[in-house]
């Protein structure tokens, strides 16, 4: 008998070993390939891994097993057109797949895959493929000095190696300057050698990067797509604009998601909603948007979530209040979740109609959470999804303008949870992914000429495409909650995300008001995606509501983030064409500079702006990296140039530095979006010796009609400048069809900073300008110029049509 059970033991221990090794990449040798339509397959020892180029720059790897269960790719736009040339060669012992831009060197035995970008070598497969009983994934080999930066939300530094990141997306409420999991998790990483590496699978994983080997990327799933996406490029920007290619780029916001938004948790009731609407007008500070927290369907926290309809005796009017607001221009923004409570007045109604998860009996799926006993819509589902939207598109009928998707990670999601395609484990990275598809594609479908408006908190690789817009959680109320904002947003913006912004001041906790955070934290928000000041009610989040130096300062910063909407639509029209990022890491401008990859204090708001947000209390000087070149102070046009900038600064300032040869475009004050106008703008070039030619646009179109420019209802204003010794030359150019409301023309006034001298002559066109002696009569004329000795400021107005025009200064 003990020989018996020996032997049996024995046999036991050889099954696990060779089922050890039979799911080891060691044994996995090519048996042949094929080559079909614009895909390889390759046929290996223990399955198929098929290689399809996505662009000239991308390539989906697919490995697949028989049996193995595989879901749909999340992150890849199909909607974009493919078409590639490929090349295939074979040797002996390597096949080589190329596009123009990506080879991919396929090692026959034992079998592993490495990448080059034209003759770079990027990365390569360690083992690649690996899977058992409880995981599959991907092993890659690092070099040595390769910094790697992404992988979503996370406050770790932005250089995450040697980290072991969870792909779990989950809520961390109150963190400060350290998380290592919230609640936008990536499964991606841009590496320093230029190649963006993206793990297509939703399921609950790890990213180990490094951690656990040093030279090991190692990628875990507990289930899903066994696929990844390699892309690459000549510089970083260029390596986003192919990712977001492969991903699928953020469409044009309409332009009053640029504008201030009055946001808290939250309004009870509308008498409170228009008071507080009512409270920006009086105080003077320009509003778009209201956003209403849970209270519009509920007068309690607890117990009414899944109403998803006004509670009437708290809104009686709702229809009227939101005409009311839209006739001012002000647009509103509801909350919803997709927690179904037992106890809402929808529960019945849900289950009715199919739509929600199961548990494994098949019935709908019961769970306790904060909020309350629930269950979770299964966005998954036509039948849900077709339930879900009705709702939506009532609400959208009766005024609403944007919506606001919270606890979408799900923020309590049960692993036994079924859903259409999978179980909780499965697709929970993606289940915010697949909401904001729901809402986009519904809302687009039904009301093509409307811009969706989607803030959510939570998504996947690609949720981009679909319009979202995140935030980055309930942050602290304090001064490490505010140090994390940057790195969270410019980690984020690396992989397609370009409008994560913070909730302004910081949303939990608090004991009192801190006016230098609270001032500091909103001067910030000018020179970031969303301008959304949001909190915990017992301080209110809207500076109107603060002591008169608190909105005397805000205000005028208010005012500044829409006299730029010029400049920032043009950052949002260049989002939507190329995926760069609005908030820019100081790395983009000196690539080969290591130390700025980890540098996160001050970024680029878009190509011209340096903005060092203040973090800490009593700053009366910040010390500020450069990324080479000349640089402006906005606020007095000190000079700086050189590695480092020491700005001197009060609680009215923040560091803004201007780049030399930019042109920032401004318009006058306005309430909101709705009056914006380029019919009277001023230009404010910064001239100097090293600028000997540059240039810059704006891009302008009507604020609303989706595709405006695909559809060439736009217009581009162009500027240049070219300087040599004898003064400088302005041209001016307008393309593209137009659009409604376009002015025909324009009147500028162009404002040319460290001028050091009164010119001899303007002309505009050939026409010459009036000179002005005094200040008091230039700002009475509608053309000509004056010389601002104090400032070193020359200044010209004039006026613009739509033809071409030159502006010529002579200095002799």
């Amino acid at each position: 008998m003990m020989k018996q059970t020996l032997i049996l033991r024995g046999c036991a221990l050889l099954i696990l070993l060779y089922s050890t090794l039979a799911n080891s990449a060691d044994l996995r040798q090519y048996r042949e390939h094929q080559l079909k339509k614009n895909a390889l397959t390759v046929y290996t020892s223990d399955g198929s891994v098929t290689l399809t180029p996505l662009s000239k720059a991308a390539m989906e790897v697919h490995y697949t097993r028989e049996g193995m269960k595989q879901l749909p790719s999340f992150a890849i736009d199909y909607s974009r057109q493919r078409s590639v040339k490929t090349k295939l060669a074979e040797t002996e012992s390597t096949l080589t797949y190329s596009t123009a831009d990506l080879t991919a060197v396929i090692h026959k035995s034992p079998f592993r895959i490495e990448y080059l970008h034209r003759q770079t070598p990027l990365i390569g497969e360690e083992i690649g493929f690996f899977i058992n009983e409880t995981m599959r994934g991907f092993r890659f080999a690092l070099s040595p000095q390769e910094k790697l930066l992404g992988g979503g939300e996370r406050a770790l530094g932005m250089d995450r190696r040697g980290q072991r990141l969870p792909l779990y997306n989950k809520a961390h409420y109150g963190y400060t300057t350290e998380s290592e999991q919230m609640y936008f998790s990536l499964p991606a990483i841009l590496s320093s050698n230029k190649y963006i590496l993206l793990f297509d699978n939703s399921a609950t994983g790890t990213l180990d990067l490094g951690a656990s080997e040093e030279n090991v990327l190692q990628f875990e799933a507990a289930a899903g797509r066994t696929s990844y996406i390699i892309i690459s490029g000549e510089s970083y920007p260029q390596l986003i604009e192919h990712y977001v290619d492969v991903t699928g780029p953020q469409p044009m916001p309409p332009r009053w998601a640029l504008g201030n938004f009055a946001s808290r948790f939250g309004y009870h009731t509308e008498q409170e909603v228009r008071a507080t609407v009512d409270k920006f007008a009086e105080e003077d500070f320009p509003l778009d948007a209201v956003v209403l927290d849970l209270y519009w369907f509920g007068p309690d926290i607890q117990g009414h979530m899944g109403n998803l309809s006004w509670d009437r005796e708290a809104f009686p009017e709702p229809e009227k209040m939101m005409e009311d607001f839209r006739q001012r221009g002000i647009n509103t923004i509801l909350v919803t979740e997709p927690f179904i409570l037992t106890t809402s007045k929808r529960w019945d109604e849900a289950v009715a109609a199919d739509a929600l998860a199961k548990n494994l009996a098949g019935q709908p799926k019961r769970f306790d959470f904060y909020f309350g006993n629930t269950g979770l819509v299964d966005v998954f589902s036509d039948k849900a999804g077709d339930w879900f939207w009705n709702i939506y598109d009532g609400l959208l009928q009766q005024g609403v303008a944007g919506w606001w998707g919270d606890l979408g990670e799900p923020e309590v999601h049960p692993s036994d949870t079924v859903h259409a395609i999978g179980t909780a484990d499965e697709i929970h990275n993606a289940y915010g992914h697949r909401w904001a598809q729901l809402l986009f594609e519904r809302q687009t479908a039904k009301y093509p000429e409307r811009r969706p408006f989607i803030m959510m908190r939570a998504g996947f690789a690609g949720s981009q495409r679909f319009g979202m817009i995140p935030w980055t959680g309930d942050v602290a109320r304090e001064w490490g909650g505010l140090q994390s904002q940057m790195e969270l947003s410019l980690s984020m913006s690396l992989l397609g995300f370009s409008y994560t912004h913070s909730d302004l001041g910081g949303f939990a906790g608090g004991e009192k008001f801190d006016r230098e955070l609270y001032i500091r934290w909103l001067q910030y928000g000018v020179f970031q995606p969303v301008y959304r000041p949001h909190a915990q009610e017992h301080i209110a989040p809207e500076p109107v509501f603060h002591d008169r130096k608190t909105r005397n300062i805000l205000r005028e910063y208010v005012k500044l983030r829409y006299r730029l909407l010029p400049y920032n639509y043009t950052l949002a029209f260049e989002n939507s064409q190329t995926g760069m990022p609005l908030m820019r890491p100081l790395f983009f401008e000196d690539e080969n500079n290591p130390e700025l990859i980890d540098y996160k204090d001050a970024y680029l708001w878009g190509r011209d702006f340096l903005v060092a947000p203040i973090t800490e209390a009593d700053i009366d000087e910040m010390e500020v990296k450069l990324p080479g070149g000349v640089w402006f102070d906005y606020w007095n046009d000190d000079l700086y140039i050189g590695d480092t900038a020491h700005v001197e600064v009060d609680l009215k300032t923040i560091p803004v530095l201007v780049r030399a040869g930019a042109f920032i475009p401004t318009i006058s004050d306005i309430d909101n979006t709705r009056d914006y106008t380029s019919a009277k703008l001023t230009l404010d070039y910064y001239a100097h010796p090293s600028a000997v030619t540059s240039s810059g646009y704006i891009y302008e179109d009507d604020g609303k009609t989706v595709n405006a420019f695909a559809r060439g209802q736009y217009e581009k204003l162009d500027f240049s400048a070219s300087r040599n010794s004898d003064g400088i030359t302005f041209n001016f150019n307008r393309t593209g069809g137009g659009y409604q409301g376009m002015p025909e023309q324009r009147h500028i006034t162009l404002k040319i900073h460290n001028w050091q001298q009164a010119p001899a002559a303007i002309a505009a066109d050939g026409q010459e300008l009036a000179l002005f002696q005094r200040e008091k009569d230039f700002s009475r004329a509608t053309e000509g110029a004056w010389y601002d000795k104090r400032n070193d400021q020359l200044l010209v107005k004039f006026s613009w049509e739509k033809q071409p025009l030159q502006l010529a200064v002579k200095n002799q």
